[in-house]
């Protein structure tokens, strides 16, 4: 009786975790899902398949991205991460391994192919039930596999053999590290040696390895032997001690990993990010009353909700400007800060900026993948220059993929773009921003976003007389009813020399003009 007690236990603890992981991702942090997913392009070709498992870790490497690519669409994304997370749990029996992957999770620049890494070497583990002389052979032959499939993670599995076979088990060791030295010696040697004998593959920045990455494959081991080392035991007490100890650290490590491995501000700017792609525009401004980070890249993802439903000139200065940069950002190679202005550019018409940051995003992705996101947007940049051919090398990356290929196939211009944009092509530095904002409005009045982004910009450099100066363009071509809120305030704060009280427009300027004196 004890023992289908003991499995129907076992089956509702991976059935709880299950809706546990689900409800975690989908509800809790589907922008997590869609900021991995962009940072991938997945091709269903022979070629990408090859060159994907051309490498030791590769096979993992290739299953993770199938796996991200769905997560496009969250709840796919969601489902099958839960689905991991059991898998690893029936395999692991023990909860304090999910527990670790979940907290090395928040690391935006973890890999899921690391877990399936780790799923795959303990699997190949638990599967593996061979002893002696003859599993000591059988593994001389398996280690080689298990080695290319999960790369440096194989050790998970020498290890846990090791420990099984007995003192036979100790050549394992000395053989995989031998098919990393030969690997290294004859079929990678462009790579640091560090990339062949460490999971660095698994990580998005080349030659970083966190803690955790180090951590969780011994905890894996540990636990497994403990299990084996367990079932020859049989004192109950000793058994409830390590349940005890066990479920307390998993307790312990779940709210650690929670509130200090999904860092609030980080993941803050990965929402707006993920709003802004989704062109939730309430949810942004609505999210940025209550709470909103204090930087630039902040700034920029209210200002386009605030300018897509044209509250820009009305409500700009009820929220946290960072300054100068605040609409548009400056040129930063990395793979985040650029995005928000790449939306602004497209939206404005200022179609070759948005095609120049999107292709700086798309390269300064570290580990050399393509951006389902990135590449769209340059396709569609190409398009609206008539630049067809080109497009056509991006269109048909597209076509191979499994949630851009119906776009790509009906892909044409924009031509709301297409009206708004320059008519010429030229070059312009970013201190000339608010001149090249009004130029585009100039070649199109009907460009209100334009007039808006224009006369903000203006005032965050705090050149009132030039927003004086244009203020009569706003009532002629802006179509307000009445004055803007917000420029009513700026001109009584002209008017009052900034002895305004709670002027949003004043406090603004105090505050700009403080941190200038400081810096």
């Amino acid at each position: 009786m004890k023992k289908p007690k003991a499995k129907l236990i076992s089956a509702a603890l991976t059935a709880a975790l299950g809706v546990c992981a689900f409800l975690f991702w989908y509800v809790g942090f589907p922008h997590a899902l869609s900021y991995h997913e962009q940072y991938q392009l997945f091709l269903w070709t022979s070629d990408y398949l090859l060159e994907r498992i051309s490498v030791p870790g590769g096979v993992s490497d290739w299953i993770g991205e199938f796996i991200v690519q769905f997560y496009y669409i969250e709840w796919i994304g969601a489902l099958l991460l839960a689905l991991l997370f059991m898998l690893l749990l029936r395999i692991t029996r023990w909860l304090i391994v999910p527990t670790l992957l979940l907290w090395l999770m928040g690391d935006p620049n973890a890999l899921l192919s690391y877990a399936v890494a780790l799923t795959v070497a303990a699997g190949a583990a638990r599967i593996n039930k061979s002893s002696g002389t003859k599993g000591f052979m059988c593994d001389i032959i398996l280690i080689p596999f298990i080695y290319w499939a999960s790369g440096p993670m194989a050790w998970v599995y020498v290890l846990l053999r090791s420990i099984r076979i007995g003192w036979l088990g100790c050549a394992l060791p000395l053989w995989l590290l031998s098919l990393h030295l030969a690997v290294y010696q004859w079929l990678l040697p462009q790579w640091p040696l560090e990339m062949v004998l460490l999971p660095e593959l698994f990580y998005r920045i080349p030659l970083q390895c966190p803690t955790l990455m180090w951590m969780i494959p011994l905890v894996t081991v540990v636990t497994m032997g403990t299990e084996a080392w367990l079932r020859e035991n049989p004192s109950k007490m000793i058994r409830l001690g390590v349940g005890i100890v066990h479920y307390a650290a998993c307790i312990a490590l779940l709210w650690t990993g929670i509130s200090k491995g999904y860092d609030r501000e980080m993941y803050e700017l990965i929402w707006q990010d993920y709003q802004v792609r989704n062109e939730q525009w309430d949810a942004i401004i609505e999210r940025a009353k209550e709470y909103q980070v204090k930087t630039s890249f902040s700034s920029v993802c209210v200002n386009l909700a605030l300018a897509e439903k044209r509250m820009l000139a009305d409500r700009m200065f009820d929220f946290y400007q960072s300054g100068e940069d605040a609409l548009i950002m400056p040129r930063i190679r990395d793979l985040t800060s650029m995005l928000p202005s790449m939306e602004v550019f497209w939206r404005l018409g200022m179609v070759n900026a948005a095609q120049r940051y999107a292709f700086d995003t798309q390269e300064s992705i570290l580990n050399g993948r393509k951006s389902g996101r990135c590449t769209k947007r340059i396709a569609e940049c190409m398009l609206v220059n008539g630049h067809l051919k080109t497009a056509e090398k991006q269109l048909s990356l597209l076509r191979n993929t499994l949630f851009y290929r119906h776009w790509a196939q009906q892909a044409t211009a924009d031509a709301k773009v297409k009206a708004l944009r320059y008519q010429q092509d030229f070059l312009f530095s970013y201190a000339e921003m608010d001149k090249m904002l009004g130029l585009l409005f100039m070649g199109n009045k009907d460009n209100k976003m334009a007039l808006d982004y224009f006369i903000g910009q203006l005032l965050l450099k705090g050149d009132v007389q030039a927003f004086a100066q244009y203020l009569p363009m706003v009532q002629q071509y802006g179509g307000y009813q009445r004055m803007p809120l917000g420029y009513q305030d700026v001109a009584l704060c002209i008017q009052r020399q900034g002895n305004v009280p709670d002027s949003p427009y004043a406090n603004y300027v105090k505050r700009i003009s403080a941190e200038r004196r400081n810096r």
